[in-house]
């Protein structure tokens, strides 16, 4: 298999395998108990069915995001970034009291990452054995997972490097956990496509809730938002915490950063304080550099 490097996964489908955690809830309770603690709706999630959901602390900051896949009537797994598994167990356990599920870690499982066109049409294809298909777009880019103990990279698809898909994430404005999401952070302030794909506001009452569906109702107004930034195309990558400017104020700082083939030019996330609109000129600072920027709504691209 030829590896094609940092493509545009815009336009070219390429495959990459990359570490991820997932974690299985099972047992006659785990729907009534997991509908309890996720906040998407996993009672009406049909059986091979995928959805992004937040795990929150019971103040309603993050304590995970991933994707949830309904594998059987009574079992779930879990995909979350890699890292997180373990605390997922453990705040998931911690509410399990008298209740009749299961909660492990499944150590052994694989991820392979299927991102460009056609990807989805390659997941459904590819000669895998075990393997749950999951649906992994972003926004303006198609994008599907393989996951199990047993699954490769399927035969006759580009290998990319992670890079590739790091920048079209960064490009699509997809958060990850440890970067862009922390214990810290309120899922409003990651945006409204996270918002949107991973809350349900008619399911009824989870951990957490109470601050998310405030935030909702009054129009998702947080002190900061996610925003893009593009950078000159000259410019070194600012490493994460480099401070954003906009004239004389210090406005956020960068959470991640990496080359876009998409748009030939450095890119990073940042959160910024809500009284910069987009787009705005700005400077990005290092402690011995700086460079200008534009900060820009997300998705970059589409």
């Amino acid at each position: 298999m030829t590896d094609v490097g940092i493509v545009d996964l815009y336009v070219t489908l390429g495959a990459v395998e990359v570490s991820r955690d997932v974690v299985r809830v099972s047992g006659p309770d785990a729907v009534a108990y997991l509908q309890g603690q996720l906040s998407q709706n996993v009672e009406d999630l049909d059986v091979g069915a995928t959805t992004w959901t937040f795990v929150l602390q019971p103040t309603g900051k993050v304590d995970v995001w991933g994707r949830v896949t309904r594998t059987a009537d009574d079992t779930f797994v879990l995909d979350v970034e890699a890292g997180s598994g373990e605390s997922l167990v453990g705040r998931l356990k911690r509410f399990l009291m008298r209740t009749k599920a299961e909660v492990e870690l499944l150590d052994d499982w694989r991820c392979i990452v299927l991102r460009g066109p056609g990807a989805v049409e390659a997941a459904a294809a590819a000669e895998v054995t075990a393997a749950v298909r999951v649906p992994a777009g972003w926004p303006g880019v198609e994008g599907a997972c393989l996951l199990g103990p047993d699954v490769a990279l399927p035969a006759g698809i580009p290998l990319v490097s992670p890079e590739a898909v790091e920048a079209t994430r960064i490009t699509a404005g997809v958060p990850a956990m440890g970067a862009e999401l922390t214990e810290r952070t309120i899922p409003a302030e990651a945006g409204q496509w996270v918002i949107d794909a991973s809350v349900d506001f008619t399911k009824g009452c989870f951990t957490g809730q109470e601050l998310v569906a405030r935030i909702d109702s009054r129009g998702g107004n947080v002190p900061r938002h996610l925003r893009g930034l593009v950078l000159d195309p000259e410019a070194t990558l600012p490493a994460p915490g480099s401070r954003v400017r906009v004239g004389d104020a210090e406005v956020g700082e960068v959470t991640s950063a990496a080359y876009s083939p998409a748009l030939g030019a450095p890119v990073a996330l940042a959160y910024v304080g809500r009284s910069v609109e987009p787009p705005a000129e700005a400077t990005v600072v290092t402690d011995d550099d700086k460079a200008a920027a534009q900060v820009r709504q997300l998705p970059l691209v589409g």
